[in-house]
């Protein structure tokens, strides 16, 4: 059994702007760290202490959605790095619309990473909209991939959903209250979370966009949400020769398994994992599953 770990106090707003764990760890505990990328904090979680680095991506959530396996990947003798995108979640900054589309961000993980010393090629898993940012770096860098993993990612044109798309009008962005855009990511966020669901882990999960910067921050990501970045990847996808594994929850209502099948169909070196009874988020309903999964390809 991996280990289950609470993140109530990682979570909380101490955690940004510390440059370095926030206190002693074991080597399979979680801590909340940050590095400066430009002129703004880069807040990230962190697992493990040697290994192989694993770079996790998330989309419209924030690096909370990999805590549960992170564990189990440094259990593996991975070194898992969980960062929150800028403006988002725990760093620093506000994201504005032409720095939040999936070509800007790739280069600014790619910096991120830069920030941490990780040189060579590097194993990548995005999640949602992160896979989509992960799936960029493989197919056009800046950064090198050794492995992709994508975990109920965005493809083809499975994006941006109805409740991301609103946001592409400037005016649903400004005229929302922030009693309406918490309610509205309360249900997102409800439904995502599937049988996992508790008040206290939806609370977690919406904490962040308590901070109107963030959620700023957040309706920039939506607003810049394009599937014209995904499909036109596809060409170099299956010209890659990287080995990709998409691990994906068969009860998602907001990234459906069929593109999950048709992903593993037309693109080469890639295989699917489904997880029976999960949502948009797996790593919450079969943690064990996804992190012995994950950990099995980053470390093969």
């Amino acid at each position: 059994m991996y280990p289950q770990v609470s993140f109530q106090t990682l979570c909380r707003e101490g955690g940004r702007g510390h440059s370095g764990p926030m206190s002693e760890t074991t080597e399979t505990a979680v801590s909340r760290a940050s590095v400066r990328v430009g002129d703004e904090e880069a807040s990230h979680l962190v697992a493990g202490r040697e290994g192989p680095a694993v770079l996790l991506l998330h989309g419209t959530y924030w690096s909370r959605v990999w805590a549960p396996v992170m564990g189990g990947l440094a259990q593996a003798g991975l070194r898992p790095v969980a960062v929150d995108l800028p403006g988002l979640g725990r760093s620093g900054g506000e994201l504005a619309r032409e720095a939040a589309d999936v070509p800007a961000l790739a280069g600014w993980v790619a910096r991120f990473a830069a920030e941490l010393g990780l040189s060579g090629p590097v194993a990548v898993a995005g999640h949602d909209i992160g896979g989509a940012v992960a799936q960029y770096l493989l197919a056009r860098g800046p950064l090198e991939v050794s492995r992709l993993a994508l975990v109920n990612s965005v493809t083809y044109d499975s994006w941006p959903v109805p409740g991301v798309a609103r946001f592409r009008d400037p005016g649903a962005a400004a005229s929302i209250t922030a009693e309406e855009f918490l309610a509205a990511r309360r249900k997102a966020v409800t439904a995502a979370l599937g049988g996992a669901a508790t008040e206290r882990l939806i609370a977690e999960y919406l904490d962040p966009w308590n901070d109107p910067r963030v959620r700023r921050s957040w309706m920039a990501l939506a607003g810049a949400a394009d599937s014209r970045h995904t499909l036109d990847l596809v060409p170099a996808l299956r010209r890659s020769a990287a080995p990709k594994l998409l691990v994906w929850g068969e009860d998602d209502g907001f990234q459906k398994v069929e593109y999950a099948e048709r992903f593993a169909a037309e693109i080469p070196r890639t295989d699917l994992v489904r997880v029976p009874g999960a949502a948009h988020i797996p790593m919450e309903n079969a943690p064990d599953l996804v992190a012995r999964v994950l950990a099995d390809f980053f470390t093969g």
